[in-house]
């Protein structure tokens, strides 16, 4: 696949576009993750990222280490999201969950 991307000179522009989704995807993953589990889930996101890593640094071809590269950075910068979703839900910017409980926590004090 890298060889035919790369023949029309598109690799670049490829990696851009998926980098694009795979920060996209993980903008609502954010969301979702937080309304549901609240912060207690950051520790799976740590765990992607650790094996993203890995799996970029084992695989030969650039397409995908770099794919993999964005998606493990991708999820260490979705735990400090978590955390600031945490906050944007305090101050009523989103919806909390009304079936979790939540710590009673002054917005400003966030």
């Amino acid at each position: 696949m890298t060889e035919l991307l790369a023949e029309y000179h598109v690799l670049g522009l490829t990696i851009g576009v998926c980098t694009f989704l795979i920060i996209g995807i993980f903008h609502p993953v954010t969301i979702k993750c937080e309304y549901h589990f609240g912060t207690r889930c950051w520790w799976c996101f740590l765990l992607l990222g650790i094996v993203g890593i890995a799996a970029s640094i084992v695989v030969s071809d650039v397409f995908w280490s770099s794919l993999l590269g964005v998606f493990s950075f991708s999820s260490f910068w979705t735990i400090g999201e978590i955390f600031e979703q945490e906050k944007r839900v305090a101050r009523g910017w989103f919806p909390a969950n009304p079936k979790r409980k939540t710590k009673s926590k002054d917005p400003e004090s966030i």
